[in-house]
């Protein structure tokens, strides 16, 4: 049997790349980047409070202090979209559109640059979304399929095919 997905490598299709990496290959180091950057917060925010007979006066420290308080607050936030925002910066041009043929045996996929052969040994890990499905490459690479596009068969044909082959079992983020 074969599939066939077309991808756009759009903003939420990286985002979600992301998003999976810092859930599964990343999770170790993100969790422990969350806690220090709310430690972070946490103090710069009772530093920055006057406590006690203190007057509340507003020097330079101070604004200095809200302002980081505020952009790691909105890091902490938006982490994933950050991080796809600079990914999708760093793809070349022409690779923002891929159709990804899905057999027995290997995948490619086509884009207007050219196209690749990929074998199933190489993926380390699968992950599926509402929309996508997502394969793991290590901590900082991944490839993501969009589920409303399949051809070839069904999302649920399709699931058990790239379980078989990889020997691997998907992860529903």
């Amino acid at each position: 049997m074969e599939f066939t997905f077309e991808t756009a490598y759009d903003q939420k299709a990286v985002t979600i790349m992301a998003k999976v990496l810092r859930k599964t290959a990343r999770k170790k180091r993100s969790r422990r980047s969350r806690v220090f950057g709310v430690i972070v917060v946490i103090l710069a925010v009772l530093l920055a409070l006057p406590l006690g007979d203190e007057a509340k006066t507003i020097d330079f420290g101070t604004v200095v202090t809200w302002i980081v308080v505020a952009v790691l607050v909105l890091v902490l936030l938006f982490e994933d979209r950050i991080n796809g925002y600079i990914a999708r910066k760093r793809m070349l041009p022409g690779l923002d559109k891929a159709v990804a043929t899905f057999t027995e045996e290997c995948y490619t996929s086509e884009t207007p640059l050219g196209s690749s052969r990929f074998v199933y040994e190489n993926i380390t890990g699968l992950a599926e979304t509402d929309d996508y499905f997502v394969f793991l490459f290590g901590k900082n690479h991944a490839q993501v399929y969009d589920k409303r596009t399949v051809s070839g068969g069904t999302i649920e044909e399709f699931r058990k095919m790239i379980c078989r082959v990889t020997g691997k079992e998907i992860e529903k983020i």
